[in-house]
C-alpha cells in the first residue's frame, strides 16, 4: 500500500554509524522509498549522516518506537550493533513495521529464537543482510555444484587473512567465529542447498596473534544427508591471503567444483563413469550464464531481493526463520570449542557477542 506522500516504503533508519551509509545510498536510489526518521543514541552521529546525504529535513530520534509513531514509518533498517538487534527488531515488529537488518540476526541463540517467534506471530518480515549471497561468482559456483558434479559429499572452505583491525575485534573472545564466520557458514548453506545438523570445532590463538581471543578455528559440520563441510580459518594469517569470500572445493559423486573466491569458478567432471583403470579422465566445465549476467551485487543485491519480497508479499531469501540456521552454525561452533565435543545444532545457548 502506498502512503499519502506517494512512497510505498517509509523507512526509519536505526543506527547511523559508518555501515548505515550503504543502506542510505540504496534507499535514496529507489523511487518507492523515503527515509522518514533517523534513530541513534548519539544525536551527533545522526546529524553527521544527515548532512552527508542531504537529509536535513528528516527528524532525529533516540527511540525506535517513538520514531515509528511520530513519522508513520512502515519499514525499519536496523544497522545497530548485534546486542541491540533484539530490542530494535521486537519494538519495530510490534509497532507494525517490517525490519531489514545487518548481520548477525542476533547476539545469541535465545534472542534469535524470540525474534523469529515474534516475526511469525505478528506476520511481519524480519530479514537479515547476507551480502555475499549476491555475488555473481557464488551463483555460478552453486550452479556448477548443483548441476555438474553429482551428489556433493565433502565441501571445504579455507579463510586465511591477517586483518589488523584494531578496536573491539582485538579484544573479542572469539573474533573469527563471532564476527566473520557467519558469512562463510551462510555461503555453505547457499551453495549446497542443505542445512547443518552438528558441528565439532576447535578454536585457538596461533603464535604471533595480535588478538586477545581465539583468532583461528577448525570446524567440521555434518549436513543433512550425511555430507561434510569443513571450515579452516584464521584472522591472523600473515602472507598468502585467501579471498574474503574464502577458497572453496566441493567434491561430488561425479566430479569437483573449485572457486578461489575471486575469479570465475570451474569444475572437473568425470568424462566416462564406466572407464576402467586407476584414475579416470575428466573434462573441465566453466562457469555458466549466472556468472556472465549478474544482477546487483553485495548489499544492493540483497536489498533488491528483500524489497522485491516485501512487494510480492513473500518471505525474503534471508528471512530470519531461515537465517537462524546460519546463526546456529556460529554459536554451535563456539559451544563445541568451549565443551571440546561435538554439538547438535539444536543445543547451543551461547549468549553475548563481545564487542
Amino acid at each position: 500500500m502506498t502512503s499519502a506522500n506517494g512512497s510505498e516504503f517509509r523507512i526509519a533508519l536505526v543506527g547511523c554509524g559508518s555501515m548505515a551509509n550503504t543502506w542510505v545510498d540504496y534507499a535514496l536510489q529507489r523511487d518507492d522509498a523515503e527515509i522518514v526518521a533517523l534513530v541513534d543514541l548519539n544525536e551527533a552521529t545522526a546529524l553527521t549522516l544527515a548532512e552527508k546525504h542531504h537529509l536535513g529535513g528528516v527528524p532525529i530520534f533516540k527511540d525506535v518506537a517513538e520514531a515509528i509513531q511520530a513519522t508513520g514509518a512502515n519499514l525499519v533498517f536496523d544497522v545497530t550493533i548485534p546486542e541491540a538487534h533484539e530490542a530494535v527488531t521486537l519494538a519495530a515488529l510490534q509497532a507494525g513495521c517490517n525490519v531489514l537488518g545487518e548481520k548477525p540476526l542476533a547476539a545469541g541463540m535465545d534472542p534469535a529464537r524470540r525474534m523469529v517467534a515474534v516475526a511469525g506471530q505478528t506476520g511481519h518480515t524480519y530479514a537479515v543482510m547476507q551480502n555475499r549471497r549476491y555475488l555473481p561468482q557464488i551463483h555460478a559456483f552453486r550452479d556448477l555444484v548443483r548441476g555438474h558434479i553429482g551428489t556433493p559429499g565433502f565441501t571445504t572452505a579455507n579463510f586465511f587473512i591477517g586483518a589488523h583491525f584494531g578496536g573491539f575485534r582485538d579484544a573479542m573472545a572469539s573474533p573469527l567465529l563471532l564476527d566473520m564466520a557467519i558469512h562463510t557458514f551462510d555461503q555453505a548453506r547457499f551453495i549446497l542447498g542443505a542445512d547443518p545438523v552438528s558441528v565439532y570445532c576447535q578454536e585457538f590463538n596461533p603464535p604471533g596473534s595480535w588478538y586477545t581471543g581465539a583468532a583461528a578455528a577448525a570446524c567440521i559440520f555434518e549436513f543433512a544427508g550425511g555430507q561434510i563441510f569443513t571450515y579452516n580459518g584464521s584472522w591472523c594469517a600473515e602472507g598468502a591471503p585467501t579471498s574474503w569470500e574464502a577458497e572453496w572445493r566441493v567434491m561430488g559423486s561425479a566430479g569437483t567444483a573449485i572457486w578461489d573466491g575471486t575469479h570465475a569458478p570451474h569444475a572437473e567432471v568425470v568424462t566416462d563413469p564406466q572407464q576402467e583403470g586407476f584414475l579416470r579422465d575428466f573434462r573441465r566445465v566453466e562457469a555458466g550464464a549466472s556468472f556472465n549476467n549478474p544482477g546487483p551485487e553485495g548489499h544492493f543485491g540483497c536489498l533488491d531481493e528483500m524489497f522485491a519480497a516485501l512487494s510480492e508479499k513473500r518471505p525474503p531469501e534471508t528471512d530470519c526463520a531461515d537465517n537462524i540456521k546460519s546463526l546456529s552454525m556460529v554459536f554451535g561452533a563456539v559451544e563445541s570449542a568451549r565443551r571440546g565435543e561435538k554439538v547438535l545444532l539444536g543445543e547451543p545457548t551461547q549468549e553475548g557477542v563481545s564487542r
